[in-house]
């Protein structure tokens, strides 16, 4: 089992940053792909990005330049810094993970979320 913790939401005005956290326990951490998804209210849980083991990031092309993911396999925690953030981008993070190289679409794990909320 791997469990999986976020933090740093809140509520930032547009063009501002946040950094998001997910702090993984249970498994080796460096074997995981980890990554983000977010939901916004009435839609469908959206991709936004992933880092695998060999470090190899991926993004959704609406973050592509202002989301950045890394992360400190000594710390066994996943960053997402946020920067220009937009409305648009208001919604429940989630960090997920699955074993190996990839996300699938529904990823074995799950955090609980939090909240980023962008205003105009």
């Amino acid at each position: 089992q791997v469990q999986l913790v976020e933090s740093g939401g809140g509520l930032v005005q547009a063009g501002g940053s946040l950094r998001l956290s997910c702090a993984a326990s249970g498994r080796t951490f460096s074997s995981y792909t980890l990554g983000w998804f977010r939901q916004a209210p009435g839609k469908e849980r959206e991709y936004v990005t992933a880092i695998r083991p060999n470090r190899i990031t991926t993004y959704v092309d609406s973050v592509k330049g202002r989301f950045t993911i890394s992360s400190d396999n000594a710390k066994n925690t996943v960053y997402l810094q946020m920067n220009n953030l937009k409305p648009d981008d208001t919604a429940v993070y989630y960090c997920a993970a699955d074993l190996g190289y990839g996300l699938r679409d529904s990823p074995a794990y799950w955090g609980q979320g939090t909240q980023v909320t962008v205003s105009s």
